[in-house]
Order: C-alpha cells, then structure tokens, then sequence
C-alpha cells in the first residue's frame, strides 16, 4: 500500500501527517507508526497525527496523536495547531476551527500562518521547593534554572522523567531560564520520543503558567524562546485557577510524499 502523508512543522516541533478519513490507518498499528516517525528508516517526525471525522459530527474533525513510539499520546498542542494548519489546506476550515482531541474540545483561529489554539483550563498546579508540575494535556515537570543552553537535556530530562516520583507514566520535562519581565526560554525533554525536542506547546503553556503561579512574571501574556522558534501564551487567573488559554504561532506544512508500507 501507499500511503500519502504531509510533513508538517510548528517551531521545530514536526509531525507526520495523515488524512485518516477513510481510515487508511489502524490505530492499532503501532509498529508501522513507529517506523513512519523513524528518523533513518521512514520520514522521520516527534510523531503522527492522524486527522479523522468526529465522531458524533458536531466537530470539524478529531485528533488522534501517537508518540514516535508508536504509542497513541496524550495533547500535544503544537501537533494541534499544525493540525488546524493541515485542515484549513484540505479544505475542511476556514479561519476558525472545533475539534476532539484526547483531552476534550479545542477551538482553534488561524490567520497568515499564525495558528491559536485554545487549551484546557488548569486548576491545579503542585509548587514544590525547586520545581513546580502541572498537566496541560500532557504532564509537565518544569524547572527554572540558569545557563541552560549548557544543560544535558537528554541525560538531566531522562533522570527525571524515569524517576521514581513519576513512575511507569512518567513526565514531560522544562528547564527554564528567565530572560526579561515577560519572556523565557525553555528547552524540552519530551517522553515518548525520549530526547530533546526543538519546541513543546504543552511544554510552554505548562512554562508559562508556571512562571506567572511562581511570580516570576506578572503579565496574562508570556512570550517562549525554544531552539526551533518563538511562541506566545496568553490566559486568565481566576480564583479557580487559569481559564481561557490561548497558545499561539507558526505552523507551516513542510513536504507533501508517498511511502510504501
């Protein structure tokens, strides 16, 4: 069988994408996910997003993202916001979009290649003595440190994400270094590919909220450096916690391509 798939990539962070309408892929196909993200032996991609119907139609489509892996994953907010950017080229949106992910609905705006995505709210976030955790979709351990362009992300990330705070699950992991009043740079130590990413959404929404629970910033619009590009996070406080979270950049298709599998 061949397959068609589209490259797509937001701030570095890029993914294999499929248009599973007619349901071209099993879900259940875990080693054919794995080799399609393989990096020597397939396209290579931080993982796959299949874009199918929704289910009960009130939705413009679902998200179903799997990790390198091959392992179906939890919210992976820029795998979502180049989803938009894939919908809007299949036609299927315009500049605004509803669709199902694991964690529920999201809504999304897209406009000259910016696309938002709204997240879920956040009412819980744990502050420890030197780290702080939280779950924007996906769990996040974050660390605000010093000097991170010198830090072992892998090694220091793969400590943490194995330890035996976080169990078999495990954690996504941010090391974090302010740069001015509303800015920080953040690199990402994602599980499920189990190394370094370029860029993380839930990763710098998790950063962001982080930073204001923390007082380390005090503005409702915080702005993230990774290595593959900037993003911009806005959100409410509420005595509930943080509603009304809009994660927000680039999305850009890379390649069009068919692969035999």
């Amino acid at each position: 069988m061949k397959l068609t798939f589209y490259k797509y990539q937001g701030t570095g962070n890029d993914f294999v994408m499929v248009d599973n309408r007619e349901n071209k892929i099993s879900k259940n196909d875990t080693k054919l996910i794995n080799h399609l993200c393989d990096r020597k032996f397939g396209i290579g991609a931080d993982g796959l997003i299949l874009l199918e119907n929704s289910e009960d139609h009130k939705d413009d489509f679902k998200m179903v993202y799997f990790n390198a892996d091959g392992n179906e994953s939890s919210m992976c907010g820029n795998g979502g916001r180049c989803l938009v950017a894939f919908a809007k080229y299949l036609g299927i949106i315009s500049d605004t979009a509803r669709f199902t992910a694991i964690d529920g609905v999201h809504e999304a705006t897209i406009n000259d290649g910016v696309v938002s995505l709204k997240m879920k709210d956040v009412s819980e976030i744990s502050d420890n003595e030197d780290f702080l955790f939280l779950n924007t979709g996906s769990p996040h351990h974050v660390v605000f440190s010093e000097e991170i362009k010198l830090k072992d992300i892998k090694k220091e990330g793969a400590e943490i994400r194995y330890s035996e705070r976080y169990g078999e699950a495990g954690t996504n992991v941010n090391f974090v270094e302010g740069v001015s009043a509303d800015t920080f740079s953040v690199r990402t130590y994602e599980r499920g590919v189990e190394d370094e990413t370029l860029s993380c959404g839930t990763g710098v929404t998790a950063v962001a909220l982080a930073a204001y629970e923390s007082g380390k910033t005090t503005s409702e619009k915080v702005n993230l450096k990774t290595p593959g590009g900037e993003l911009s996070v806005t959100f409410k406080k509420t005595d509930k916690g943080f509603t009304d979270i809009w994660l927000s950049g680039p999305a850009v298709q890379v390649f069009k391509g068919e692969i035999a599998c």
